[in-house]
């Protein structure tokens, strides 16, 4: 009798894979809307988010696309936001459809870009430093699910964080392949923003980390053997959360060891959308799939 693992690879890789994936689309700051450049091509309008050449994910966790995104270019604005402020972010297909993936966490940093403004700064050379890592809400669904249900990842800035100019980069890991040796498929997109307020709180110098440099293709959380087990734990890849955010992002779970571990509920509430798919076989039915079987605890 095949193991429940062994299962679920013959049963994944049967499946058609979705030819949509996507990219960080627009952001909201405290209710006001700010859209990303189109992928590829004419960048359009104005923008803070920085501009990337495609929706495919980056594989591989040394890869330099980690950073930013597939050749980021700099956006033209900045974008004002304070201490606590409250952000969203929406991932979308690059057609408008809904994000495709709903196995995987969301991770969100920050870094300072120094005296430049964030329109200037090469984030190359950036420290960054981890203010949300959010997973799953439950045994078997992450809250990354939410996104195909046409919501958004939620974030808020730290309270007390200092003014100034920083780069803030949102993150999905799609884990529905990570279960063989990458994988992961990593998506990241960075806003340009600049601070005001009158906070103090800066990151400790051991919060901060590069992009890449910070993942390894190892790590237990990019590389899941048993991503679809129900119960089974995750483990965050990179740092903790920094110590700056701790008290302003209660939907955060706790961190320990390297990156922290989930089981069942994170206490955030993100919202997302997810992208379409060529594919009959959507990712929530293989979700349905999963829960269905019966697993040989021997």
């Amino acid at each position: 009798m095949k193991t429940a693992s062994a299962l679920i690879v013959t049963l994944l890789s049967a499946l058609p894979l979705a030819s949509a994936h996507g990219f960080f689309s627009a952001m909201t700051i405290d209710g006001k809307q700010f859209k990303a450049p189109q992928v590829g091509g004419d960048k359009g309008g104005p923008s803070g988010i920085r501009h990337v050449d495609t929706q495919d994910p980056i594989k591989g966790a040394n890869n330099k696309a980690i950073n930013c995104g597939v050749n980021a270019q700099p956006a033209e604005m900045v974008l004002d936001a304070k201490p606590g402020s409250k952000v969203t972010v929406d991932w979308r297909a690059a057609n408008g459809g809904k994000w495709p993936h709903n196995v995987g966490p969301m991770l969100t940093y920050m870094a300072n870009c120094g005296d430049k403004t964030c329109d200037k700064f090469d984030p190359s050379n950036a420290e960054w430093f981890k203010i949300q890592q959010i997973g799953k809400k439950d045994d078997s669904k992450w809250v990354q699910e939410d996104l195909m249900n046409g919501g958004v990842a939620s974030v808020t800035l730290p309270e007390n964080i200092a003014p100034g100019n920083y780069m803030f980069r949102h993150e999905i890991i799609a884990l529905h392949l990570a279960n063989s040796k990458g994988g992961a498929e990593f998506y990241a997109g960075c806003a340009q923003l600049k601070i005001g307020g009158s906070g103090t709180g800066v990151p400790s110098k051991d919060e901060l980390v590069k992009l890449p440099g910070t993942y390894s293709d190892n790590d237990p959380g990019i590389f899941v053997p048993d991503v679809f087990n129900p119960g089974s734990k995750y483990t965050f890849p990179g740092p903790p959360i920094s110590k700056l955010a701790a008290t302003s992002s209660p939907s955060t779970s706790p961190s320990k060891s390297s990156g922290g571990t989930c089981k069942l509920k994170n206490q955030a509430k993100a919202k997302v959308n997810v992208g379409a798919t060529d594919s009959k076989y959507r990712p929530r039915h293989i979700s349905r799939i999963m829960r269905d079987l019966k697993f040989d605890k021997h």
